[in-house]
């Protein structure tokens, strides 16, 4: 081991979704040293919750909370934030307030972080989107064009990507810790929640807190059931991007990030238990990427399930380390190349790298990633007119992109050969559909 150091006309107003999402601000503010960001944070449960209290934190001013299920601003939220106005639909929110806000956190399910974040981007406001910053491989693309357009600071909430561990192993293995990379495979023990689902719930009566039909925003209509909201959203295609969506982009970013990875040229996934409404009990999918600087011709494989169904690496990937794929659950990636496997956690640098000599002779390998308390002060310090978010959309959109290209091998049940550049799936014209979504009408970008 080796350890290292009015709302009915505004709505009838907006439906048809072209003047809002036309509509285009460019940013003016002249920060001062000691000046508040000012942030209207949309979605206030769950991760949410920790969201807004951790941009508070780092120094933004709350000014304006929004979530469709009024019980969010419960008396916590009341209490930290009493001055900051309260809406269910966030775009009545950036109609309303957007004159007061300078930036916009994005905390939703997946299938509404498009539409969030392309509204307040058009209105020049810096954006912070949860992860996956989008539920398709089109939206992806979409808000890294916009964000470009308008110039705005834009981050994705995959929080180790500003931390010590991720950004000391990407000097480590551009330095050449493990020569050039020929293998990348990671895991998570997710779901934890249903999927697998072959039918829909019967329905349920609305809680009286939740406007339901703004809960579904661009998703299909169908009838309210807890199995849906609040959390179990996940696993539903419609409204989630199943654990590759949740955890991939935690997971994965790492080696993504340190072999300046593009497009992949295919990708191929076994799954278990995947239906059209639900994403998979368990899956395996490998990604192909072609040579470059600092790897070979390379598979990337992603391992996912939970419980009796765990997926991991075979045992011949933890040949020559003291690890089996039990004892390495905790582990999130390994990364082999022709001189050693580096076993990593994106929450410790306590790694461990085979042979355990080869890190000796890399310590004194110089910084070449700046280094940030957290995100949320590396975003605050980005809209206030300082360095670009390292986990911006130039490099969230298309890793969102290549983390999506997943679930699309999933749902077709077939091996892509992938167009990154023009997002076509070359031998599978029925991916277009996936790939850009339709949405219920009146929510169309």
């Amino acid at each position: 081991m080796t350890k290292t150091s009015s709302r009915r006309s505004f709505l009838k107003k907006t439906a048809t979704g072209a003047a809002a999402f036309g509509f285009q601000v460019v940013p003016s503010t002249v920060w001062g040293a000691n000046e508040r960001l000012h942030v209207g944070s949309i979605g206030i449960g769950g991760k949410g919750a920790g969201d807004v209290r951790d941009i508070a934190a780092a120094g933004a001013e709350i000014v304006s909370l929004c979530d469709v299920d009024e019980r969010r601003r419960g008396k916590n939220m009341t209490e930290a934030f009493p001055k900051a106005s309260f809406y269910k639909d966030f775009r009545m929110m950036l109609d309303k307030e957007g004159k007061h806000l300078d930036a916009v956190s994005v905390s939703t399910p997946d299938h509404l972080h498009c539409h969030a974040a392309v509204w307040a981007m058009r209105m020049g406001k810096h954006v912070y989107v949860q992860k996956p910053m989008a539920h398709s491989i089109w939206e992806a693309r979409l808000m890294a064009q916009v964000a470009k357009e308008q110039g705005v600071a834009t981050q994705m909430g995959n929080q180790a990507h500003a931390g010590e561990p991720i950004r000391r192993a990407v000097e480590l293995i551009r330095a050449g810790l493990i020569g050039k990379v020929k293998e990348v495979h990671t895991w998570t023990n997710r779901p934890i929640w249903p999927q697998g689902m072959s039918t829909m719930p019967k329905a349920r009566p609305i809680p009286n807190s939740l406007d339901w039909y703004l809960w579904l925003g661009p998703a299909p209509d169908r009838p309210y059931h807890p199995s849906y909201c609040p959390f179990n959203w996940r696993g539903w295609w419609d409204f989630g991007t199943g654990a590759l969506g949740d955890m991939g982009c935690h997971i994965m970013d790492m080696p993504f990030w340190a072999l300046d990875l593009k497009h992949p040229v295919s990708v191929e996934a076994e799954s278990e238990g995947n239906t059209y409404l639900s994403g998979p009990i368990s899956s395996v999918i490998t990604y192909r990427f072609p040579a470059g600087k600092y790897s070979h011709e390379l598979d990337f494989k992603w391992y996912d399930g939970s419980k009796e169904h765990r997926r991991m690496p075979p045992p011949h990937v933890f040949e020559g380390t003291q690890f089996d794929p039990d004892s390495a659950k905790k582990v999130d990636c390994i990364l082999i190349g022709d001189k050693g496997k580096f076993l990593f956690q994106r929450g410790t640098t306590r790694w461990f790298v085979y042979p355990e000599d080869r890190l000796e002779s890399f310590e004194e390998s110089p910084q070449t990633v700046r280094r940030v308390p957290n995100e949320d002060v590396e975003w605050v310090e980005a809209c206030k007119g300082g360095p670009a978010a390292l986990s911006n959309f130039d490099h969230s959109g298309p890793f969102t992109e290549t983390v999506l290209l997943g679930n699309l091998a999933i749902r077709l049940g077939k091996k892509i050969a992938w167009d990154g550049p023009n997002m076509r799936a070359l031998n599978a014209p029925e991916a277009d559909q996936l790939i850009r979504r339709p949405y219920r009408r009146g929510w169309e970008i």
